[in-house]
């Protein structure tokens, strides 16, 4: 053939050769595996019984970690709600993000410090897990409690294109959805969740999906069915350890939700393509507000929700993956919250064409081999606010971990692996060690230019257990606080 034509037939190959677009959709028929995370609200570590708890019953979260890889050492970003469910979008420390407090939150204009202002929403111009996997061809959904801003800024605003949030209690008709969606008069919030997640896997069996499905429960009030609340006050009690039926019968509804959500799966023949991730946003609340009833404990962590202790911020995680994530087992390596958004992207071979620092790291390696470690020095805390607890940040690296609080700067250092109940400060036997975390710590808060409270000029030692919603700038209710000076959240 002459060059003349062979050139010829170069650039009409040149221009009419479909040109590969990595980010564009991809057909039905992909073989990519749907992603499921399923985010309970305040549960603690010890809640489920794999992991320990002698009074409820969860027979399908453990057969989901028989299943799969149950991890012992993941947290979460915060020890409130808004900041871990920023740092599961976002794939970065919400420090970055200053979204440190559940929104709008709440301060003590009289304590020794002034916290930072916490954002109000979730900025738009993040990269949602839901944005990034639906260039990579899938269908994404939201169903349940977002709390990261107004409506504005809810999920079908951030690439979730089927979405449905609720607020309110846990029975119809008080709790509301947005879009306004027929809510059967006598439904329970979980159950009805659960069915629109599994309407969505229906609707979108033929492509890859990826559903967030984010409960209200097991956060109180206290609310279950009756049923099961005379299940569990008929049911003979462990010597030690809070066991309240009603909070046992809200453990029970999520559980049955994971149940109802793997049978829908078997039934949609999606199993063995699936990957299932169990979580909670937070740890355990110890005491529901105004003083009232014990309503759970994290023993053996420390302390509750709102606090850095291990109770506070240590939660479950199981994720079945079938013919990768190896069953049965169990992973020690520390993970935390960020580490969603990265392992997503593995999972769904997707890539981010835009700029946006991610912290986490995929975990989708030690879901292959559980007994490996991840390339990673350390895991980060920021939360600058008064709570259950006073404004500190916290480092875990390998079994040590740093708590510094910042009204007076005092530190605390424990060995996890030897101490699993932070009883014993080792931070005066250890001044090297504490130094050593102590400077890790402060050159990620200037990485991330993480916000940090100052001293209250008008400190007052008389009104500083005063709180104030930031909602309405005006002092909270003391109904609505309890005994122990800890508001409602």
């Amino acid at each position: 053939m002459p060059n003349r034509y062979k050139l010829l037939l170069f650039v009409i190959c040149l221009f009419f050769t479909p040109v590969v677009d990595l980010y564009a959709e991809e057909s039905p028929q992909s073989t990519k595996p749907n992603i499921i995370l399923i985010l309970i609200d305040d549960m603690g570590w010890p809640d489920p019984s794999c992991y320990g708890h002698a009074f409820h019953e969860t027979p399908n979260i453990d057969q989901l970690a028989n299943d799969g890889v149950r991890f012992t050492d993941f947290y979460a970003a915060c020890p409130v709600c808004s900041p871990t469910r920023a740092s599961i979008q976002a794939g970065q420390y919400q420090a970055r993000l200053h979204l440190t407090d559940f929104i709008p939150g709440h301060w003590r204009p009289f304590e020794k410090l002034i916290v930072p202002e916490n954002a109000p929403h979730l900025p738009l111009e993040i990269v949602t897990p839901a944005e990034l996997l639906k260039t990579a061809g899938y269908k994404t959904a939201y169903f349940g409690k977002w709390h990261l801003g107004p409506e504005s800024h809810y999920p079908d605003k951030q690439g979730y294109q089927t979405s449905l949030v609720t607020k309110g209690r846990h029975f119809a008709p008080r709790f509301r959805t947005t879009p306004k969606s027929d809510v059967p008069k006598k439904a329970y919030l979980a159950d009805f969740l659960t069915e629109k997640t599994i309407e969505f896997m229906q609707q979108n069996k033929s492509h890859p999906f990826f559903v967030q499905l984010s409960h209200y429960a097991v956060h109180i009030p206290l609310e279950a069915k009756q049923k099961e609340i005379e299940k569990y006050q008929q049911k003979p009690k462990p010597s030690t350890g809070v066991n309240n039926p009603v909070y046992a019968a809200m453990v029970a509804h999520v559980d049955e939700s994971v149940g109802r959500i793997v049978q829908a799966l078997e039934e949609l023949q999606l199993s063995e393509n699936t990957v299932v991730i169990f979580s909670s946003d937070n740890g355990g609340l110890r005491q529901t507000f105004s003083g009232g009833e014990t309503v759970s404990t994290n023993a053996p962590l420390r302390d509750e929700k709102g606090s850095l202790y291990e109770g506070g911020i240590r939660v479950p995680l199981i994720i079945k993956w079938p013919g990768v994530a190896k069953a049965g087992t169990t992973c020690a390596e520390p993970t935390i919250s960020v580490d969603f958004w990265p392992t997503f992207a593995e999972i769904g071979k997707a890539k981010l064409k835009e700029h946006q620092i991610i912290d986490g790291l995929s975990i989708v390696p030690l879901l292959k081999d559980p007994s490996s470690r991840l390339d990673r020095d350390a895991i980060y805390f920021h939360y600058p606010h008064y709570h259950h607890s006073e404004p500190a940040g916290a480092i875990r690296t390998g079994n040590w971990k740093l708590i510094e609080f910042f009204a007076d700067g005092r530190q605390e250092l424990y060995n996890l692996e030897q101490d699993l109940s932070e009883t014993t400060n080792l931070s005066a036997a250890m001044p090297h060690k504490a130094a050593e975390l102590q400077q890790k710590l402060l050159d990620w808060r200037k990485t991330t230019a993480a916000a940090l409270p100052q001293k209250n000029p008008k400190y007052d030692a008389q009104r500083s257990p005063e709180w104030w919603s930031r909602r309405t700038n005006q002092p909270i209710k003391k109904q609505n606080q309890k005994k122990t000076g800890k508001a409602k959240t």
